[in-house]
């Protein structure tokens, strides 16, 4: 585990230097080519737009195999990049904004294929930590590869950072294969997904509708992938309204940009050396809760009119956006079926990714209004929505128990009696009771149903029906 945990960290390490060198590289590189800044940002746009598409790509790592699917991914990117050598003057302009797309689809394949193998490489007590510290190493590259590419750049042109760049995603897969994955047991569907999961047709996989119904329907999911959504969708809607406050407002170069940068990115790496444990122990919603409050707080902290605040709050803000992400993600790959992990993952990302499209636009026309008014507004959308989180992570957890009311006859106990076989971790249940009735069991999602026998029973839920008897056997690897 602690050899998949590293690999797992490794990977992120790789494809955040050459995927950040290259989301850099590509817009100066159009720039210099065309001198047209619109077809510039619009390399940019050509990474995110993909990310709309996120319950389709998602879909079809539900139906493949996932580690053969993002390994080859990786080494078809690698190829596409190459094409860039192929770059000569303005007429193959065209090449790059292929690759920025290809880059798009990559990402939303890559990061659901990784959301789904996490839980298949790792234990669940591991989850929370490794996503953690794959964002502090994603965050690292951020502050990292950008310079080096552009100096790479300034230096010898476009094509090293092409070959720099092509050569990340093929360690990258290699890694893919070096992972030890379970050869059987539950968690290998988590890898490989079986070709017919059940569902109402048999024979044939779930519609799209499957995985965005398994992400509303469970609050544990839902709660934090929209914490994260609201979040990164208030980033991108304060864009502008930074720029404005930095260079008006402080009367300070837009080079003190970078001076944020830094500090934003230092408290991203700080944080997700630590939201693994806070996950853990407090819970995903607790902490994405935490996260969008922390965010709230930064964006409030940049509206005072002085700048080690605005640097202070940059720091806070770096802290928060991490925290939202990671809990969600965690959230995802511990509470949902192996068979919908693709499209489950996918679908989250385009939640939590696809909003920031149109945020970044209405935040340029609110900062008609000045710097602060767009930052205030975020502020005041994220802590609303923080605060419904908390009430109703509240009111779930003193609901008052209707099982017995007063005058209510009470109902027939059942003996339940389970049985745990170590090795295939399988666990059989049957259910007795008097004539009344049986005992109809729900059981509580994969990820909670970690102890083989000892606790089982903790983590069923009985109503009485009418009947005979049941016996039900369950998988709970």
């Amino acid at each position: 585990m602690r050899r998949n945990a590293a690999l797992f960290v490794t990977i992120s390490l790789l494809s955040g230097l050459g995927g950040s060198a290259m989301a850099l590289v590509a817009g100066i590189w159009v720039l210099d080519l065309t001198g047209s800044t619109g077809q510039a940002a619009l390399a940019g746009l050509c990474v995110y737009v993909p990310v709309l598409a996120g319950p389709w790509l998602g879909g079809v790592l539900d139906r493949t195999p996932r580690r053969p699917l993002v390994i080859g991914v990786n080494l078809a990117l690698a190829a596409t990049l190459l094409c860039l050598l192929a770059v000569r003057g303005p007429d193959q302009t065209w090449l790059i904004f292929v690759v920025a797309a290809a880059y798009g689809v990559s990402y939303v394949l890559i990061d659901a294929g990784e959301t789904a193998l996490l839980p298949a490489a790792l234990s669940p007590a591991q989850l929370a930590d490794v996503n953690g510290w794959r964002s502090s190493a994603q965050e690292g590259m951020k502050l990292v590869a950008p310079l080096a590419g552009a100096g790479l750049y300034a230096w010898r042109g476009g094509y090293p950072v092409a070959v720099l760049s092509a050569a990340a995603p093929v360690l990258v897969a290699l890694l893919y294969a070096a992972l030890r994955l379970p050869a059987t047991g539950g968690t290998q569907a988590a890898a490989d997904p079986p070709t017919a999961p059940p569902g109402p047709a048999a024979g044939r996989p779930p519609g799209l509708r499957a995985g965005l119904a398994a992400l509303l329907d469970e609050r544990a999911v839902r709660v934090p992938v929209t914490l994260a959504a609201v979040s990164i969708a208030m980033s991108g809607f304060t864009t502008a309204a930074l720029y404005t406050v930095v260079t008006t407002e402080l009367a300070l170069p837009s080079t003190f940009l970078g001076v944020l940068a830094s500090a934003q990115g230092g408290g991203s790496v700080l944080a997700g050396l630590a939201v693994g444990r806070l996950v853990d122990r407090r819970g995903a919603v607790a902490v994405g809760v935490a996260g969008t409050a922390l965010f709230a707080a930064g964006c409030l902290g940049r509206c005072l009119p002085w700048w080690p605040a605005t640097v202070a709050a940059s720091a806070v803000i770096g802290v928060g956006l991490p925290w939202t992400l990671v809990a969600a993600v965690t959230a995802v790959q511990t509470h949902t079926r192996p068979a919908l992990l693709g499209r489950v993952s996918g679908t989250a990302n385009t939640l939590m990714f696809g909003p920031i499209t149109l945020a970044i636009p209405l935040g340029s026309a609110a900062v008609r209004l000045g710097g602060r008014p767009p930052l205030v507004a975020a502020a005041v959308t994220c802590l609303v929505v923080a605060l419904l989180a908390a009430a109703g992570r509240g009111r779930r957890t003193h609901a008052p128990d209707r099982s017995r009311r007063p005058g209510r006859r009470a109902r027939p106990v059942p003996e339940v009696r389970g049985r745990a076989a170590h090795a295939q971790r399988q666990v059989s249940v049957a259910v007795r009771v008097p004539p009344a009735g049986v005992v109809k069991l729900r059981f509580a999602p994969d990820s909670q149903v970690t102890e083989p026998s000892g606790f089982f029973l903790t983590y069923l839920y009985s109503t009485a029906v009418f009947g005979g008897r049941s016996t039900v056997a369950r998988q709970t690897g």
